[in-house]
């Protein structure tokens, strides 16, 4: 098997890796191991429970945020390859090396309401090549199909990384050495599916497509979708992906009528943009369900969005009620 620092050294042949991006991916994932070792320990070390501080969102954060933050942003600042930061736990970005090639987006641990109760949580990232010029927030804005790499890390019963570079998705699974081992190449989401990810407790509050599609797979084989759903969430959005690229499905969170001036929930910069990537590299979907998520141009670096994404079959679908 492959090492991590092999496959980014060899890569496809046709595809060859600028040294320089291999250089960033590799500080990513020594980042990643560091976090994974604070999330292995857990109430050993201390780290459990509430941070008393709240984020950019105006979100509380567990101790585990903080200490993962501040773990990102420490290892990535050491890389010379990288010009700036941004982080979904952070109101602005953080400038690194003036010459650097690359900007680093990054959401340090998703799922984090499931830490203390000890179900899977990630970190999600996404790379984009920098623009000529000075850095600025605007240097960061640029659509899901600029990002030059994308993936996440699952801390769970495995720790694995999924990792795309724009040449099909990669899976890595950490082994006792403390090293990412290849262990699946080219995983494909089934265009079809029977399975469903949502958060069921907002289903008053959705607008009268998302109400009309969940209200037809519950329906099951009786209704105009003719078969039987299974339902399934986590709370956690890279294990939600991680399963979908694993057998299928759909994960949705909609935009709903509680706050209309807000499109959504998840952050398109740090979460919707890399998994959106890894969706469309494994032959899956992903959609606001107004448009494409990697054609959305960014307005701030903590913009939200609506998100569904996963089998294309059901994606499209979403789309198309969407447009009556």
């Amino acid at each position: 098997m492959k090492t991590l620092n092999q496959f980014l050294a060899q890569h496809l042949p046709e595809h060859k890796l600028p040294q320089e991006l291999a250089s960033v991916l590799e500080s990513v994932a020594a980042a990643c191991l560091d976090i994974n070792a604070k999330v292995r320990l857990g109430a050993l070390s201390g780290v459990l429970g509430m941070a008393g501080t709240g984020n950019i969102q105006g979100e509380d954060q567990k101790k585990l945020d903080v200490i993962a933050n501040n773990i990102m942003i420490d290892v990535l600042k050491a890389n010379a390859n990288i010009a700036g930061l941004a982080s979904e736990e952070e109101d602005t970005y953080v400038a690194t090396h003036e010459n650097g090639g690359y900007l680093v987006l990054f959401d340090p641990l998703d799922g984090s309401s499931n830490i203390d109760v000890n179900i899977s949580v990630g970190t999600i990232f996404s790379i984009l090549a920098k623009s000529e010029g000075a850095l600025t927030t605007e240097s960061f804005l640029q659509k899901g199909r600029n990002q030059v790499a994308a993936g996440y890390v699952l801390y769970g019963p495995q720790t694995q990384l999924v990792l795309t570079v724009g040449h099909g998705v990669f899976v890595f699974t950490l082994d006792d050495a403390n090293q990412f081992l290849l262990t699946k190449e080219n995983p494909r989401v089934p265009e079809s599916t029977k399975e469903f990810a949502i958060n069921m407790s907002n289903q008053r509050h959705w607008f009268a497509p998302v109400q009309q599609y969940i209200d037809e797979l519950l329906a099951g084989e009786t209704g105009v979708r003719g078969k039987n759903y299974n339902m399934r969430w986590v709370a956690s959005m890279v294990a939600e992906i991680h399963r979908i690229l694993t057998r299928g499905g759909v994960f949705m969170y909609p935009q709903d009528k509680r706050d209309p001036s807000k499109p959504g929930k998840l952050r398109l910069m740090y979460e919707a943009n890399p998994m959106s990537l890894l969706m469309e590299q494994a032959g899956g979907a992903s959609n606001n369900a107004i448009e494409a998520m990697l054609d959305i141009q960014p307005t701030g670096l903590h913009q939200r969005v609506a998100v569904f994404m996963g089998s294309r079959e059901e994606v499209e679908y979403v789309y198309i009620l969407h447009q009556k």
